[in-house]
């Protein structure tokens, strides 16, 4: 069965938010990365002063269930809007699933960022529904 997880965006306070958020919950971050991490993409070139922003965060809250985030904006992601900024988060059992629920999600809707091979591992797309519910789906053959 795919896990659905809410997944949360900052306006640059990823990390206080999470380290806030873990004090409630408990457990230890799965994942923190930040943009520096990332290869770097001439197309979309990080600015020098979002380099030590969360990228993305990971905390399970229970064994079913993970908060996950990151911080946005600026030229390299979509602007954060307080109230607006969650999406859901799929993790399918398989690419054809993968595919299937992009596919479905973004009819009517608009494809964010296509199915694909990510540098962390996943396959990974996004996409925003006829309703305006922000998707991300990925599938990681790895944790299966």
């Amino acid at each position: 069965m795919p896990k659905l997880n809410p997944y949360l965006t900052f306006k640059g306070n990823c990390e206080e938010a999470f380290d806030f958020y873990k004090s409630i919950f408990g457990g230890d971050f799965t994942y923190k990365g930040r943009f520096s991490e990332m290869p770097e993409d001439p197309e979309y070139p990080v600015p020098e002063a979002d380099k030590n922003k969360i990228m993305h965060i990971s905390l399970p809250i229970d064994e079913d269930s993970v908060l996950m985030g990151s911080d946005t904006g600026g030229s390299w992601g979509p602007e954060t809007v307080i109230g607006n900024n969650f999406s859901l988060s799929i993790t399918a059992n398989n690419k054809e699933e993968a595919d299937s629920f992009h596919q479905n999600l973004s009819n009517g809707g608009t494809v964010t960022m296509p199915m694909g091979d990510t540098f962390w591992g996943d396959y990974f797309g996004m996409c925003t529904d006829k309703f305006g519910i922000n998707w991300m789906i990925s599938f990681n053959a790895e944790e299966q």
